[in-house]
Formats: C-alpha cells, sequence, structure tokens
C-alpha cells in the first residue's frame, strides 16, 4: 500500500507562493483560508542579510493527534496515509485544532463563504461552483489534493512549484524521490518531539 509524503527542499525554495496561490486555485480556498503557506525568516544584518524560506502544509501524521481526538470520526486516515475531514461528521468543536501541533487546520466561519475574494459580499461565479464543497462551520485543512492523487497527479502545489522544492511520493518506497532525498540528505520531520511522526520532512 502507497504511503504518501512529502519533502521540502529548503535551498530549493525562493518564497514565490506559486505553492500557496496554486492551492488556494485549486481548492476554491476563501479569502483568509490557506491550506499551506511559506514562512520567511531574516538572518544579518545589511548589507550581509540571508533570507530562509520555509513552506508548511499538514503533515499528515502517521499518528494523528487531530484523529485521536476527534469525538465525531470526522477525521480520519485513508489507507494510503492521507488524513481526511469527513464534513457531514464534523461538529466544528475544534478540539482538532488545538491538538494539532502544526496550526494547520481552519474551522469555516459564515463570513469565509459570504464576503468573497473580493469583499462586500460579491461571490465570483469562480467561488460559487467550488464554495459547493464547503460547509459552514466544519474544519478544513490539505488532503493533498487528493482527487488529484487518485488521478495519478501530483498535488497541485508540487505541480506548481517552478523550482522543484515540493517532492511528493511514496515515502514506504526506498527507490521513490522523496524517500531517496530523506536518506541521502538527512531529512528531518517538524517538531518531532511530538511525536506525531510526520509524514512530511524538510532537507537543507
Amino acid at each position: 500500500m502507497t504511503n504518501w509524503g512529502m519533502v521540502f527542499d529548503l535551498r530549493r525554495c525562493i518564497g514565490c507562493n506559486a505553492c500557496a496561490i496554486a492551492c488556494k486555485q485549486e481548492n476554491t480556498l476563501p479569502s483568509g483560508v490557506f491550506f499551506t503557506k511559506t514562512l520567511t525568516f531574516t538572518s544579518g544584518e545589511y548589507p550581509n542579510v540571508k533570507k530562509l524560506y520555509v513552506p508548511t502544509i499538514c503533515n499528515h501524521c502517521e499518528d494523528p493527534p487531530c484523529e485521536r481526538v476527534c469525538p465525531t470520526g470526522a477525521t480520519y486516515m485513508r489507507p494510503d496515509g492521507i488524513v481526511m475531514v469527513e464534513a457531514q461528521d464534523c461538529i466544528g468543536c475544534g478540539t482538532c485544532i488545538v491538538a494539532c501541533p502544526y496550526d494547520t487546520r481552519t474551522i469555516l466561519d459564515e463570513h469565509h463563504l459570504q464576503d468573497g475574494l473580493f469583499g462586500q459580499g460579491h461571490i465570483t461565479p469562480f467561488e460559487m461552483q467550488g464554495y459547493v464543497r464547503f460547509t459552514k462551520g466544519t474544519t478544513v485543512k490539505c488532503t493533498f489534493c487528493h482527487e488529484r492523487v487518485d488521478a495519478g497527479q501530483d498535488p497541485a502545489c508540487v505541480a506548481t512549484c517552478p523550482t522543484e522544492a515540493r517532492i511528493f511520493g511514496d515515502i514506504d518506497d526506498p527507490n521513490s524521490a522523496p524517500s531517496r532525498l530523506i536518506r541521502e540528505r538527512n531529512g528531518r520531520q517538524p517538531l518531532p518531539e511530538k511525536n506525531t511522526s510526520p509524514k512530511v520532512y524538510y532537507v537543507d
């Protein structure tokens, strides 16, 4: 069975946020809702200044605390390791948000679905066709673009990255691109002390 995971190559990330835009478009995300973000860290003093860009995303943990605390079973893991949320079972209690040490979940409030990307309550046809998948008051998160993955495609953020800083594949396959990177460049998981076994790794 495939076990999907992702590697972020920090040498390649240029902080362009093409990944965030692709994700917003692919998932028709409302204003203020992001499934992936790029953090920027600056060090040094002018003129010797360096910037480090660190992409973040749901880590689809092997032992996801969000799943453990969900009182209705709305959060669950697919056989291929992708952590999902079943909207019809979600009661919007927010316990998964509190439990997630990576801050990668959002509750859809009414304003998310009414304000529109351009404000003043104007909902474009593009938003209308996408918002039908959302339920007000439920939790949403990255799903590794599961529909694309099921169709044999990479997640939108991976397909769009101009520098190939995001590498997606089966981390249980020792010959896959992410597995090789993890092995050859000492891939590290975020916040390993939380014991969630993230399936997202960083290499530098």
